[in-house]
Formats: structure tokens, C-alpha cells, sequence
């Protein structure tokens, strides 16, 4: 292979790099951003999440007055049956 072609090739491909930076650098364009209406929704489901009580009071509250007066009672067999049908669900 003679080196003056390499050197011509080498030269051709340098000269494109060159014109595309300067063309890249003439080009102004402002960023945007589009959310898409699946994105919409996905963001006011998780505004409604967030807002929302990690705790619900209208169901703790009487479990917790069963607790205090200690006649909160669970049956360990209605425990096992509820574990296992969990574990069922992940299998």
C-alpha cells in the first residue's frame, strides 16, 4: 500500500469531521420535552400514591383497642391457611 494514498484517505476523512463540527455548531435548536399521555397518567397515579396515608386508621384503630383491652386473638390456624395461600401466590 503506498503511504501518499493512505495520507490522501486520511486527509478526506478529516475534512468531513471538520465540516460536521462546524455545521453541528452552526445549528441552534432549544431542548424540549413531550410526555406522552401514558406518562400523564402514570404521574397523576403517583401524585394520588403519594398523597395518600401510608397507614389506614379506619382499619388499625379497632385492632388497636382489641390489643389495649387484650381480647385481640388470632387463630393459628387461620394464620397457617393465610400463609400458606400467600405462598401459594408466589409459587
Amino acid at each position: 500500500m503506498r503511504i501518499s494514498a493512505y495520507n490522501q484517505v486520511q486527509q478526506l476523512y478529516q475534512t468531513q469531521k471538520v465540516n460536521k463540527a462546524q455545521q453541528a455548531g452552526k445549528v441552534s435548536r432549544a431542548d424540549q420535552l413531550q410526555i406522552s399521555s401514558l406518562g400523564r397518567d402514570i404521574q397523576a397515579a403517583k401524585a394520588a400514591v403519594n398523597s395518600s396515608a401510608d397507614i389506614r386508621e379506619d382499619v388499625i384503630a379497632p385492632i388497636k383497642a382489641k390489643i389495649a383491652d387484650g381480647t385481640y386473638e388470632v387463630s393459628g390456624e387461620s394464620f397457617a391457611d393465610k400463609l400458606l395461600q400467600k405462598y401459594a401466590e408466589m409459587g
